[in-house]
């Protein structure tokens, strides 16, 4: 059936082969067919599959980035511990509890009740500021919240503040929260009133006793502002759901779509650009949404500060993205150049004559026993440095983009020795000259 159908068509028959019946050439119609026809279904399939896959994959980003970054207080706090130390945070933070303190002063009612001892300590500290009083009072409060903001002491309490309000807010989407940070309205935010008890007892401590009369202060600072917080409470609570398995299923459809494919390396390269280019959809969707949040931020919230929360909080999912996208053009490349394209030959025989110019270089003509066997065994050494790069791949936790490169440079590295080592693909050394009775080499060919 075979030299049947390689030598004759719907038209007539091969040259030098018996003429086909009716019964036979009808046969041969119907075969030809029912291959196109699975092979149409096949493929579509093929490309269905590959397809859900890559619009899986920004989800599967997502779904992981909430179950372990966002459903996970160690990490969330790890996340955003940072902050504490950045000069725009710090600055929205001391803004924030400077103007706190200063709504509460009342200068005539404190300095009414301040004590004849305690005046001079006053005076001395308010004595070398110049303007008005209430100024005077405001570059102190001011200093001092600067200076516990730079402080340590701030970072253990910025780290315990965002505990308690990860608890908040993953309470308010799971609809269970006791804890005393609250989500309010379509804001997340952390109540800085233990700063401003840590900064009146320092004022206190300088001097100016009479911000122990100064109230109990509440004020707001707002982690995340969204009309959408109450509402994403479903959608939140199905990624919390699908966690990593969500990724599993992606690779099993991309995986399931090229087994699929009757081109199966054409559409290997094709799903692994396919899920680069969907999780650089979501790059470019959290790009685009860092924008409009923070145009539409409150009038008197520090925009740099809130930019950096928001960067700092997706700084997992811009892994994620720069990993996959890596990923992605390595398995696409490997595909391609396995392959028996014009290019993909020409860069693999580039590949081997580099290699042979080194070992010619270094003066080795034959590895022995060795080179003998890795000739032997080429195929199955080189299967064996791929599957040990995809579980180092695998094990790692949480790979970045930087990871997938160096392993893919090792990879490539381990091959360079299996190609050095292997003397099969090379002579032994130069032909000597012909001997009396054999004839001479006739020449090469170009």
């Amino acid at each position: 059936m075979a030299t049947i159908a390689s030598g004759a068509d719907a038209g007539g028959d091969a040259p030098g082969s018996r003429p086909l019946a009716d019964d036979e050439r009808a046969e041969l119609v119907a075969l030809r067919r029912r291959y196109a026809g699975r092979r149409w279904w096949r493929s579509a399939l093929s490309a269905l599959l590959i397809t859900l896959a890559a619009v899986l994959t920004p989800l599967s980003a997502v779904a992981v980035w909430v179950a372990d970054e966002m459903s996970d207080t160690d990490r969330y706090v790890a996340t955003v511990a940072p902050l504490a130390r950045h000069p725009d945070v710090q600055a929205a933070v001391s803004g924030r509890v400077t103007d706190a303190i200063m709504k509460k002063v009342d200068l005539d009612a404190l300095l009414s009740s301040v004590k004849p001892s305690q005046r001079p300590a006053l005076e001395s500290a308010l004595g070398t500021l110049s303007g008005p009083i209430t100024s005077g009072v405001r570059d102190v409060v001011q200093a001092v919240v600067a200076k516990f903001v730079a402080s340590a002491a701030f970072e253990r309490l910025w780290v315990q503040l965002n505990r308690q309000a990860h608890t908040a807010f993953t309470g308010a989407l799971t609809g269970d929260s006791d804890t005393a940070v609250k989500v309010n309205g379509d804001e997340v935010v952390i109540d800085l009133a233990p700063v401003v008890d840590q900064v009146k007892q320092r004022l206190v401590d300088q001097g100016l006793g009479v911000a122990a009369h100064i109230p109990r202060v509440h004020t707001d600072f707002v982690l995340v502002k969204s009309h959408d917080v109450r509402r994403v409470r479903t959608g939140f609570r199905a990624l919390q759901l699908a966690g990593n398995w969500l990724p599993v299923v992606t690779v099993v459809l991309a995986a399931a779509g090229v087994l699929l494919a009757a081109r199966r390396r054409r559409a290997l390269v094709t799903a692994a650009l396919a899920i680069a280019a969907g999780i650089v959809v979501l790059g470019i969707g959290l790009s685009l949404f860092r924008i409009i949040y923070l145009d539409h931020l409150p009038a008197k919230t520090d925009e740099r500060a809130a930019g950096e929360v928001y960067d700092q909080l997706v700084r997992f999912l811009w892994a994620t993205i720069r990993m996959v996208v890596a990923l992605g053009v390595v398995v696409a490349l490997g595909a391609w150049l396995s392959g028996r394209g014009r290019w993909a030959l020409r860069v693999r025989r580039a590949w081997e004559s580099a290699i042979a110019g080194v070992r010619e270089a270094a003066g080795i003509r034959s590895t022995g026993a060795v080179g003998a066997w890795v000739h032997r065994h080429r195929t199955l050494l080189q299967w064996c440095v791929a599957a040990a790069a995809a579980v180092v791949l695998v094990v790692w936790s949480y790979p970045t983009g930087l990871v997938i490169i160096l392993i893919a440079v090792v990879t490539l590295a381990v091959l360079a020795v299996v190609e050095f080592v292997d003397d099969g693909r090379r002579p032994p050394g130069p032909p000597g000259p012909p001997g009396p009775h054999e004839p001479a080499s006739p020449p090469a060919k170009g």
